[in-house]
């Protein structure tokens, strides 16, 4: 599914525009990044976890060459699903 499409159902759903929906959506995916970015977890029950984790660096193979690779410590975003979302995609 796309962001339009996804814009589309809840437009469908909420019975309002694709603007009004399109906001909400950008707002969601705005308020997620902002919380991550200050260390936060974001948690919507029944849905899941947003959190950030730290990667420590490591090296690595290059899968062609065999030759050793150092890759950086980096922070990943995580998401653990909730317990009615893996439910309902059983």
């Amino acid at each position: 599914m796309t962001k339009a499409e996804l814009v589309a159902k809840i437009a469908k759903d909420a019975k309002t525009t694709k603007a009004a929906a399109d906001r909400a959506v950008n707002s969601f995916i705005d308020v997620i990044t902002r919380a991550l970015k200050k260390g936060d977890r974001l948690i919507l029950p029944g849905f899941g976890t947003f959190s950030v984790a730290k990667r420590k660096a490591r090296t690595v193979r290059h899968p062609q060459t065999g030759k050793p690779i150092k890759v950086a410590a980096k922070k990943v975003v995580k998401f653990k699903a909730g317990v009615k979302l893996g439910k309902a995609v059983q």
